[in-house]
């Protein structure tokens, strides 16, 4: 284990978490910039991009507060800049730990998995299914956006109907989150 790779991926997560951020919401461009009648813009969520800020706030909270727990320290406030800053400042003795091995591979993966949403193909975006969140609907959730041609704004729907305009998609992956938490 290489622990100045280390060092340097883990005060990248602040930086990569924050671009990933921005990159959540994506527009294709058009490739003409002059309008022609049938081309549009296409909207959608870069899902990789809200999975992995999921993961890389849990992963950093989970080994700070190991970090806290070992030493008798205070694991700093929920999130990134500050758990990364704090596990770096630890990071001597950490990888002296027994867990250094999976430590270092968990950072190198939320680190590979950042810069894959971050630089995912724009004009393929691959929108995964998933299980609607009303009770006892069984449609599935498609993640990208669609117009309705009626001057309506971009939503989000489930294939038996039930709709959400794309600001409440924060929400929307907390009931999901929570209800493959209840099914698990």
């Amino acid at each position: 284990m290489d622990v100045r790779q280390l060092e340097r991926r883990l005060r990248a997560l602040p930086d990569l978490h924050q671009e990933c951020l921005h990159d959540i919401l994506t527009t294709t461009r058009l490739r003409n910039p002059t309008k022609v009648s049938g081309s549009r813009r296409r909207d959608y969520l870069n899902m990789s991009a809200l999975d992995a800020r999921s993961d890389v706030l849990t992963i950093l909270e989970s080994w700070s507060d190991f970090v806290a727990e070992k030493l008798g320290a205070v694991a700093p406030a929920r999130s990134v800049p500050q758990l990364a800053r704090f596990l770096v400042r630890h990071l001597e003795w950490l990888t002296t730990q027994p867990p250094a091995a999976d430590f270092a591979a968990e950072i190198e993966d939320l680190h590979g998995e950042l810069q894959r949403a971050i630089d995912h193909d724009r004009s393929d975006p691959r929108s995964p299914l998933v299980e609607c969140v009303m009770d006892g609907c069984t449609g599935t959730i498609n993640a990208t956006p669609q117009k309705t041609g009626n001057g309506e704004k971009s939503s989000i729907s489930c294939s038996s109907g039930h709709k959400w305009e794309i600001r409440e998609w924060l929400t929307l992956r907390h009931l999901m989150d929570r209800r493959r938490k209840h099914a698990a």
